[in-house]
């Protein structure tokens, strides 16, 4: 070979070596992370409608279970519970809150998840029943200062939370009275409007009294394990442990009863309407999956209490606190009655009114 065709050779060989090659990697670029606790108090409860001393709390309480090392653009604990609280207290679109907290949409998604798992692990530590006698007088006393109606430990009523569409062949299960699909939500809640006891699963379709007779609430009370009673309204049936309204009143016994009933059981519809305006995203729906909208309602729950006994956002209380006592729910079907219900309700009737 001469030298021109082995210098030929030689250029063709580089050229094929310079195709073979893979371009240069880009360089990761992370978008730079806002500090929410770099703000003022005022315009930090402004944007996030809770406080940092209630924040920090929430972030101390769940900090183990959601940490993240830094490597690899790792979320901070305290980035992620004020962008998870933010999405569910302002019902913001996640896209606008990706792009204030300098993450993707994914994240919030995953970020939202993370934080509502870490949350409802921890619901038996802030929502339960009386566990002792001296604990269930406290809260029979809540209810009997409302207007003098004793034994009470509890209100108990559903409320339905719009969830997206769900498929599959139990789609029209979840599809309420309203042609809306709801996950219908069963809370007890005490007087002073703190989620007491929640079940968080059932269909729209589902009737609030097969909610109640399903569930492990009923079952405790079946089983004696409380000295108080339920106050719930006409969709329920009258048991000697869940007092309801008596339909046609006949004397004025009876009436004054129904009037210390609806005053007595309104904290329920008080707790919804706090915990709707504290978490606006209860009030408009969830977008995300059927499991995931079940976690985010028991997290939410949790939040609620938590909320409640640090005195987070008292004005919507006071607002709520103002409303008039709602109307027996006439749409509702009555459920049937036990005779056992009917004599316990008789005798308290004659007894105290």
């Amino acid at each position: 070979m001469d030298y021109l065709h082995y210098f030929d050779y030689l250029r063709h060989f580089d050229t094929l070596e310079m195709e073979d090659e893979e371009p240069p990697r880009k360089k990761k670029v992370y978008k730079t992370r806002f500090d929410p606790f770099s703000l003022e108090e005022d315009e930090f409860r402004s944007k996030y409608r809770f406080t940092k001393k209630y924040v920090k709390y929430v972030v101390d309480l769940i900090r183990e279970d959601i940490k993240q090392t830094k490597k690899g653009g790792g979320i901070s604990v305290e980035l992620q519970v004020c962008t998870a609280l933010r999405v569910w207290a302002r019902q913001e679109v996640q896209d606008d809150a990706a792009d204030i907290h300098g993450m993707s949409q994914q994240s919030i998604t995953v970020v939202c998840r993370r934080v509502a798992v870490a949350l409802a692990k921890r619901a038996a530590q802030f929502i339960y029943m009386p566990r002792t006698l001296e604990e269930e007088e406290v809260v029979m006393a809540g209810f009997r200062s409302i207007c003098g109606f004793r034994h009470v430990v509890g209100a108990i009523d559903c409320t339905h939370i719009k969830i997206k569409k769900v498929g599959g062949d139990n789609a029209q299960y979840y599809i309420n009275r309203k042609g809306v699909s709801s996950i219908n939500v069963q809370v007890v809640c005490d007087s002073k409007l703190q989620i007491r006891d929640i079940v968080a699963h059932w269909r729209g379709s589902t009737h609030d009294s097969r909610i109640f007779r399903e569930s492990r609430i009923r079952q405790r009370f079946e089983n004696g394990e409380f000295h108080g009673r339920l106050l719930g309204d006409a969709g329920y049936g009258l048991t000697n442990y869940l007092f309801t309204p008596v339909q046609n009143p006949n004397n004025i016994k009876e009436e004054s009863y129904n009037k210390a009933h609806i005053l007595t059981r309104n904290p329920i519809e008080r707790c919804f309407g706090v915990w709707k305006q504290r978490f606006r995203c209860l009030l408009h729906g969830f977008s995300v999956s059927l499991e995931n909208a079940k976690t985010y309602l028991v997290a939410l729950a949790v939040l609620h209490n938590i909320a409640m006994k640090m005195g987070e956002n008292a004005e919507i209380e006071i607002f709520e606190t103002g409303n008039q006592p709602p109307p027996l729910h006439q749409e509702q079907r009555q459920a049937a009655d036990n005779t056992t219900g009917q004599i316990a309700r008789q005798l308290f009737i004659r007894t105290y009114f």
